[in-house]
């Protein structure tokens, strides 16, 4: 059975080549192209593809935000990061957002028809260095966590903040008082020394 793919990608050149690795294949189709985010929040839960290869840095708003819109609307779609971006707050950010995998666009057609079906199939395949950041990243929020015994909760917030949340924002989105709010963060201080969010935040991204 074949594989239905979509692109959302605002580069003709780049369009004209996702499609032409797509078509090089019988396994997989092309079942069209958008070349806006506004464009694939129309498009995409008409068409449920099986896999959307989402570019990142789209005119209006960007592809990050687009999967973030569309995967509640399209459980069933999985997404596909494809991007010139390895940039770790890129990579991270797609991925909270509903995103299963990342590929560069410097990834070889086979290698890219074989990470969308990977994909399709119930895997997150992710370019080698774009691994290699997540398992970093994990590695380095395990340490502090143990390190200054960072609860669950605390780790939330942490989550929350280090996404460029306000403290009342966090507290909204967790169900909490803005009280309660401020005694988490007076914990979190004194347990990881610090005296301002930015160093806390910081500290828990392992910068």
């Amino acid at each position: 059975m074949s594989i239905v793919v979509m692109i959302v990608e605002d580069n003709t050149n780049l369009q004209q080549l996702l499609m032409n690795v797509i078509k090089s294949d019988e396994n997989y189709i092309c079942a069209g192209v958008c070349s806006t985010a506004e464009e694939a929040l129309t498009a995409i839960p008409e068409m449920l593809p099986d896999v959307v290869l989402m570019d990142i840095a789209l005119p209006g708003m960007d592809g990050i935000e687009c999967v973030r819109k569309l995967k509640p609307l399209c459980p069933g779609v999985e997404f596909m990061m494809c991007t010139v971006y390895d940039e770790d707050e890129k990579v991270f950010d797609a991925l909270e957002a509903g995103a299963n995998a990342y590929i560069l666009k410097s990834t070889g057609p086979q290698e890219m028809l074989a990470a969308i079906a990977d994909l399709a199939a119930g895997g997150s395949p992710m370019s080698s260095d774009i691994a290699r950041k997540v398992v970093q990243r994990i590695q380095r929020k395990t340490d502090v966590k143990k390190e200054f015994g960072i609860t669950p909760r605390e780790e939330e917030i942490l989550r929350l903040l280090a996404k460029g949340l306000i403290y009342k924002e966090v507290a909204d989105q967790l169900s909490i008082s803005v009280k309660t709010m401020k005694k988490h963060i007076y914990n979190i201080y004194e347990k990881m020394h610090v005296h301002s969010k930015v160093e806390a935040v910081n500290k828990y991204l392992g910068q």
